[in-house]
């Protein structure tokens, strides 16, 4: 499991256009945000590089969680 730090997610939309874009790179992952912590938790298949561009293309800076 990947944890991501999403410091700009500031409210629903935020979350949903984030949940969208990890999907567009694997369809099956499993996306947990917690918007409180700017956590994405993802399981998948997907390179944690190619998890990171899709965020940075939605417009969503994103580093690993410690």
């Amino acid at each position: 499991m990947l944890k991501l730090n999403v410091p700009d997610m500031s409210c629903e939309h935020c979350v949903g256009a984030v949940t969208k874009a990890l999907k567009s790179v694997d369809a099956g992952a499993e996306v947990a945000v917690d918007l409180n912590t700017k956590i994405v938790s993802v399981n998948s298949d997907a390179s944690q590089d190619k998890i990171m561009a899709a965020l940075n293309k939605a417009g969503y800076e994103s580093f690993p969680a410690a």
